[in-house]
């Protein structure tokens, strides 16, 4: 079990109560939370491992480990006495996929099955004979059993087993130990209070392996039909509440028990919460409206219905982290003679340090600090875009004009791409806390504008080869550019990536909008 108890909290201050929220202020960060929602936002917390990054390393190893043996007794014995390697290559590969296949088939690869490995060692010992079995049976039908050694297969098989065995075992102490300490929960908000939402709660502590860690309850009833307290979890407050807890805290998943006859109210609460950076199901544990079985996902067997998904996540976030590090690393090898040629220029051209660092929001409107070439004379740069830079500035260095219009300003960036990770290559471009356009806050103007920060803010992106860089001082520019950040998130790929980095220096050409 995890250290983080959200009851345990309660008994431990029970003056901590839930409240009226404040005043929602665009979830900005200034909204005051209720006692207790405050209380466990400032919490810290381990973040928690993907169930799926696991799952997906042990296919890895079972393949990797299926092949290594199979062709490791070869060179050992076969190899020494007959060179013939053709059936062996054929053979091996093969069976390799077979045992992942069939594996997944059993259910094997579940989080909670390698966690209790033991109920599940019938079943795999089982699949592994069968796929063996099912072998000799084609040999004998190809009429191919002199062409493999019988040894060989025999010693493959019990080499194999062992290997998966131990290796399973391993795993479980493992995964124990990670379940433990909270490594592989998914915190988790239930929408709805009441008898749906007792009736959730209930079901998803009654599944051992669902690795759901409830946190509290939101609701925006304030009568009967939502108490304080729901099967032992308190109600931390609103939906606008929840927003702004998710941009305090750690939050992987929102279950809504809404009935889906409730449309109005549940697409009113899904227009808060859809720019957050979550998983959001619809619970149908209780719902009478019944779907075909395969409309369903689920949490342990409690069926829900998939609302949103995180972008970018589980191993998307591995390779497009990969990506960003490796071809950012290259980036930095290649382009440091500009880099440094810049910074000459910048230093040479006015007093003042050549880099220039502003405060811009970044994934999940977390405040990060991004690097720039300075392009204003030092005592007129503005730290925060209260201001827009606009055609013929005077605040902006005759070396500014040049490195802003080419956007060689822009290179430090990858600073915070390969060294603090806060930054992609390609991502919607981080707008600076106070930016406007037509005197109004940018998410003034934009509905969902923060919907753009469900992923990392990146150095370039769609609405930048698509020619909405540069000033958005209208609110059509704000909207055109929002609209392309979010095109880019719902169809995000490494292919994507490739190709709007290919096209950003075709891009540059384009410098209306760059001052």
């Amino acid at each position: 079990m995890s250290t983080f108890d959200v009851r345990d909290i309660m008994k431990a201050a029970p003056g901590a109560t839930p409240g009226a929220g404040g005043v929602s202020v665009s979830g900005r960060g200034d909204r005051e939370l209720p006692p207790l929602a405050e209380t466990i936002a400032t919490i810290p917390f381990r973040k928690s491992l993907s169930p799926v990054l696991f799952e997906g390393l042990t296919r890895l190893f079972d393949l990797v480990a299926v092949a290594a043996i199979g062709f490791g007794i070869y060179a050992v014995y076969v190899y020494p006495v007959v060179d013939t390697f053709q059936p062996y290559a054929v053979a091996i590969p093969l069976m390799a996929l077979a045992t992942v296949a069939i594996f997944q088939a059993l259910h094997l690869y579940h989080v909670g099955a390698m966690r209790a490995f033991a109920p599940q060692s019938l079943r795999l010992v089982a699949g592994w004979t069968a796929l063996f079995l099912g072998v000799l049976a084609i040999f004998f039908m190809l009429k191919l059993g002199e062409a493999v050694s019988r040894v060989w297969l025999v010693s493959w098989y019990a080499g194999g087993l062992a290997a998966i065995i131990v290796s399973r075992v391993a795993l479980s102490f493992g995964l124990r130990a990670l379940t433990r300490n909270g490594r592989l929960e998914r915190r988790t908000a239930i929408v709805g209070g009441g008898e749906a939402g007792s009736g959730l709660i209930q079901a998803l502590e009654a599944q051992r392996d669902s690795g759901v860690r409830i946190v509290g309850v939101f609701d925006d009833r304030n009568d009967d039909r939502s108490p304080d307290t729901v099967s032992g979890y308190p109600k931390l407050g609103t939906v606008e509440d929840l927003v702004e807890f998710a941009r305090r805290t750690h939050l992987d998943l929102v279950i809504f028990t809404l009935p889906i006859s409730a449309e109005q109210r549940l697409l009113h609460m899904l227009r808060k919460l859809w720019v957050l950076p979550i998983d959001i199901r619809l619970s149908a544990h209780m719902s009478k409206l019944r779907f075909r079985p395969h409309s369903y996902s689920y949490i342990g067997a409690v069926p829900v219905l998939d609302v949103f998904d995180k972008p970018i996540a589980d191993w998307d976030m591995v390779v497009k982290m990969t990506f960003d590090r490796v071809v950012g690393a290259l980036a930095l090898i290649v382009l440091s003679p500009i880099m440094l040629f810049t910074a000459l220029a910048v230093k040479l051209d006015s007093r003042g340090p050549a880099l220039f660092r502003q405060k811009r929001y970044g994934f999940n409107n977390e405040m990060i600090e991004v690097f720039k070439f300075r392009s204003m004379y030092v005592e007129q740069s503005d730290a925060n875009a209260a201001k827009l830079v606009t055609k013929g500035d005077p605040r902006v260095t005759r070396v500014g004009r040049f490195i802003r219009k080419t956007s060689l300003d822009e290179l430090p960036q990858l600073f915070n791409v390969v060294f603090k990770g806060n930054l992609s290559l390609v991502g919607p471009r981080p707008h600076a806390a106070h930016a406007k356009a037509e005197e109004r806050l940018y998410d003034q103007v934009v509905d969902g504008y923060f919907a753009r920060h469900k992923v990392k803010p990146g150095i370039t992106g769609w609405a930048q080869i698509n020619g909405w860089r540069g000033e958005t001082d209208t609110e059509e520019k704000i909207q055109r550019r929002v609209e392309h950040d979010l095109y880019y998130i719902e169809n995000w790929s490494v292919l994507f990536d490739m190709y709007i980095l290919a096209m950003t220096p075709v891009s540059l050409f384009r410098t209306e909008n760059a001052y």
